[in-house]
């Protein structure tokens, strides 16, 4: 029986704790939870709603945000986009949003759809490493500047957007941030309580909890001006409508309280195992890093392979890695990250997204480089 490939592709979903299932358990069958939360009425519901509530609780602690700012939606797509649809239609007229070239196809699309209905919009260049500089946004501000989108933790090149300083110039022009967090919870330092930003959204799959449930953080100054999308019924203080799904929720409470934090064990952990890696698979002949090579979290590298005869469905035997976001890779096309950061089409097709996590050993990287080394040794000799 052939063996399954070690995992490398932490960036695109994560497997889900053993710990956090136990919790999502509680929730579901007859001799469980399994009431609706909104049913106040009786036992059941209300012991839903305790569950609801703590989960709440334990995101809220994990962020550095009150639990009355979070509004439960199905992922970060969903927050996307209800944070910038949201925030334009209680604008009361159009006007002009900030984001760039490296976004999401969430933040992407979803600021194309508002540039149909007359918005304008500013798609921000990266500098040369892959990052979006304050300098750039502010200078991109405009009067009816209404919303600036931009991601923490770039979900292809693992580099780091410094939202605070971007926050910081934002809220001075007296316009609004949302940042994209689904890359960061457990990478960076997220503390809403101190950091001025308005709208932040998460994904409770990227962080070792289930599919299908994620966040919108809402802050006081974004409060009034956000509409909801998803009408029927005035759940979640009326901005998003629709039977809780408690078993979903309570797993992302529950991933949230494990995340842990930087600078704790498993994050030191993750940033030996990087540099293993990274060091591993540099020193093979044409492999090059897309990105900055400090600012970023250790657990998400992107590498050009400059090799003619290399194929990247050679190392998918051995190794689930990812040639661009999974949103891309659906529709077969080029990175649009890698292509904004000045590479060619073929270059970001030679690139390779390689990602670690909770369940990645020493012993894996170990194999992972030595994949990498027998496929390009492989691609040389097939060009010889």
């Amino acid at each position: 029986m052939t063996s399954a490939p070690l995992y490398f592709d932490y960036a695109a979903t994560t497997p889900v704790d053993d710990r956090v299932i136990e919790t999502m358990l509680t929730c579901l069958g007859r001799e469980a939870h399994f009431g609706n939360p909104a049913s106040s009425g009786h036992f059941y519901g209300q012991a839903a709603r305790e569950v609801v509530d703590q989960a709440r609780r334990q995101v809220a602690d994990q962020v550095g945000a009150q639990p009355d700012e979070l509004v439960w939606t199905s992922g970060a797509t969903e927050s996307n986009n209800l944070a910038l649809k949201g925030i334009a239609q209680g604008a009361g007229a159009v006007g002009h949003i900030i984001t760039s070239q490296l976004e999401h196809k969430a933040v992407l699309d979803t600021a194309a759809e508002l540039e149909r209905q007359g918005w304008a919009i500013t798609r921000l260049t990266p500098d040369a490493q892959g990052l979006i500089q304050p300098q750039a946004v502010q200078a991109a501000l405009r009067p009816d500047t209404r919303l600036v989108s931009l991601m923490a933790v770039n979900n292809e090149l693992g580099t780091l957007t410094d939202f605070a300083a971007i926050g910081a110039l934002v809220r001075a022009h007296g316009a609004l941030l949302h940042v994209d967090a689904a890359q960061a919870v457990g990478k960076v330092a997220i503390d809403l309580a101190r950091q001025p930003v308005d709208l932040m959204s998460f994904s409770a799959h990227k962080v070792y909890g289930p599919k299908g449930i994620g966040v919108l953080y809402v802050g006081p100054r974004a409060r009034d001006g956000l509409r909801a999308q998803m009408h029927g019924g005035g759940h979640e203080r009326g901005l998003r409508s629709g039977t809780l799904a408690t078993h979903q929720i309570a797993g992302m409470g529950s991933a949230f309280a494990l995340a842990g934090q930087p600078g704790d064990a498993e994050h030191l952990r993750i940033e030996q195992l990087s540099r293993r890696l990274r060091d591993g698979l540099l020193a093979l002949p044409g492999v090059t890093l897309n990105g900055c090579p400090l600012q970023r979290v250790p657990h998400t590298l992107n590498l050009c392979i400059d090799s003619k005869g290399y194929n990247g469905l050679a190392l998918a035997g051995e190794l689930a890695v990812s040639s661009t976001s999974a949103c891309n890779s659906a529709s077969n096309a080029a990175s649009h990250v890698l292509l904004a950061l000045g590479l060619s089409e073929h270059q970001a097709r030679n690139s390779v997204r390689v990602s670690i996590g909770r369940f990645t050993r020493e012993a894996d990287v170990d194999q992972a480089v030595a994949v990498f080394r027998r496929v390009l040794g492989a691609a040389a000799v097939a060009l010889w």
